[in-house]
């Protein structure tokens, strides 16, 4: 039997999901690209900067109905997105292997319950507390591959993670209050222009920029920052955000394929033994919302 007319809407944003993750992915091999040209701060806060003054052009009339107090809000959260991305981008640039770099980074799922049981008081599914122990023998075999030693850029992606996790529980607080769409802008704002002058105090600037570099920059802009936000925030319209959850676990999983791909990226046994036991570690994390989402597929 076909699909019923309520069943499209989900499949539909499943499809637009996954396009999503996809994005993801390739930002990191545009931005890795970028950072061949471009010193870190300098390439993260203009690709936000940019970003923001593009969604700005139709998002503006939102802007302008949010009133001083949300402002600040959102102005707040932007200054926790730039800990977070300061991170992350620092990790990239630092990172010999995007691959193993991305399932590090995706640790953040799993951190969001246990950040809201500190945060909000509350209780993490028991999924969470079987998943930690299987993610944490991921990253030391991930740790493991030179003999028991964690690399610069690992230590990053794990911060990085977990002040992403922290950005995720507050965001969700926020953003009832806020519209999503001024509430992104105003966060890329704060996050390209506070970057942008922390890069001109901090990094030296090339005196040109070569196309190419121009090239993964506008890329980045564009693909893995404008229309990534304009697709994930259509599709989250058309499904919930547990099933939402689970298909975004995927970017990691496209992260190492286009790694391969692209630089050529290998793993040794231990390296894909380390990447199998994190995302077995997120399968488990959201057993209770796969079991539901396996109960309620489409009969055909």
């Amino acid at each position: 039997m076909p699909p019923t007319v309520a069943a499209r809407p989900s499949l539909k944003a499943d499809a637009l999901l996954l396009s999503v993750t996809m994005m993801a992915a390739a930002g990191w091999i545009f931005s890795k690209e970028a950072l061949d040209g471009l010193p870190p701060l300098l390439f993260i806060g203009t690709r936000f900067l940019l970003a923001a003054l593009l969604l700005g052009v139709v998002g503006w009339h939102a802007l302008l109905n949010l009133d001083a107090r949300q402002w600040r809000q959102a102005g707040a959260v932007g200054v926790l997105f730039i800990g977070a991305i300061t991170l992350w981008i620092l990790g990239l640039d630092a990172s010999q292997h995007l691959g193993e770099s991305a399932f590090i980074n995706s640790l953040w799922i799993l951190m969001v319950p246990l950040m809201a049981r500190f945060l909000f008081g509350d209780r993490p599914p028991a999924a969470t507390w079987l998943a930690l122990p299987v993610a944490m023998l991921g990253f030391a075999c991930l740790s493991l591959n030179n003999g028991f030693r964690i690399e610069p850029s690992q230590w990053l992606f794990l911060a990085s993670a977990t002040l992403f996790a922290l950005l995720f529980n507050v965001n969700s607080q926020v953003v009832k209050r806020v519209p999503p769409l001024p509430f992104t802008i105003i966060q890329m704002l704060v996050l390209g222009v506070g970057l942008t002058l922390m890069s001109a105090l901090s990094e030296p600037w090339p005196r040109q920029v070569a196309p190419p570099t121009l090239g993964w920059l506008l890329a980045s802009v564009l693909i893995a920052s404008v229309m990534r936000f304009w697709v994930q925030l259509y599709a989250q319209r058309l499904t919930s955000s547990s099933n939402g959850a689970v298909i975004m676990m995927l970017e990691a999983v496209w992260t190492a394929l286009l790694a391969a791909l692209w630089f050529r990226e290998t793993m040794n046994p231990l390296q894909w033994l380390g990447c199998a036991l994190i995302f077995t570690a997120l399968l488990i994390n959201r057993w209770h919302w796969l079991r539901r989402l396996w109960h309620k597929r489409p009969a055909t």
